[in-house]
């Protein structure tokens, strides 16, 4: 699973699989991003939502950056990433509560461009505090490339394959679960990066869903993985330094 496939000398990877890996690759990114399209400026009902193109920029540019280098480097990674499907029954229970608040949280901003719940309420998201937002949801997307880049065994889902290591590298210095850290971050940004404020309590609650699921996560690798519970007793945040 992790890094480059194994060949021997003189040969070359398969043309076939990473073709094939390349048009999963594409149609993927244009369904999220044709999605993200959708939702923001549909509810929105308008194209001039400055706001929305901005998040856009700052969302898809560094992931596209990332898909190239990975492809190129660690075809399995991304393979890995593309999997979907949670095979832990308890996960399973989070990802089917956590879907419905994620959608409504998401098309909250739109609608609040369109009826200005945030400037009736008093609560308009300054234009500095909106650039203070898209720079920190930058940084979480930053930190959530920087595990992936460290961590080869980072798949969206969560199970323990064989030949895993524990990463103690990198942000796993700080945080043992970083990707959730830099998530986190991004979501906690994401309202006011799109000028509302009204939509805030939505996306800090999707970050509630983060801390049981990487509970749940650690309890299957202390059971699984070597090593794990040792890391756990020298590194003693889970989710932000200094704090919990």
């Amino acid at each position: 699973m992790p890094g480059t496939p194994a060949t021997t000398a003189g040969a070359q990877p398969s043309a076939k699989p990473r073709r094939s890996l390349l048009g999963r690759l594409l149609i993927a990114s244009c369904v999220n991003l044709a999605a993200a399209i959708a939702i923001l400026f549909l509810t929105a009902g308008a194209w001039s939502y400055w706001q929305g193109w901005a998040f856009l920029c700052v969302l898809f540019l560094p992931f596209l950056c990332a898909s190239c280098y990975f492809y190129r480097v660690a075809p399995q990674f991304l393979e890995s990433r593309l999997q979907r499907g949670e095979k832990v029954g308890e996960q399973k229970q989070i990802i089917r509560w956590a879907t419905p608040l994620f959608l409504i949280a998401s098309l909250l901003p739109g609608f609040d461009h369109r009826f200005g719940w945030s400037q009736r309420l008093h609560l308009a998201v300054p234009l500095w505090l909106t650039i203070v937002s898209l720079a920190m949801a930058l940084a979480g997307i930053l930190l959530v490339l920087w595990v992936m880049n460290i961590n080869r065994f980072a798949a969206r889902t969560v199970h323990v394959v064989a030949g895993q290591t524990v990463i103690s590298t990198g942000p796993y210095r700080f945080v043992r679960h970083p990707l959730y850290s830099g998530s986190a971050l991004l979501w906690i940004f994401t309202p006011l990066a799109l000028g509302s404020a009204v939509s805030l309590p939505a996306f800090v609650l999707l970050v509630s869903f983060y801390v049981i699921r990487l509970l749940s996560e650690e309890k299957i690798l202390r059971k699984d993985l070597p090593g794990y519970t040792e890391y756990c007793a020298c590194t003693r945040y889970h989710l932000i330094p200094l704090v919990w």
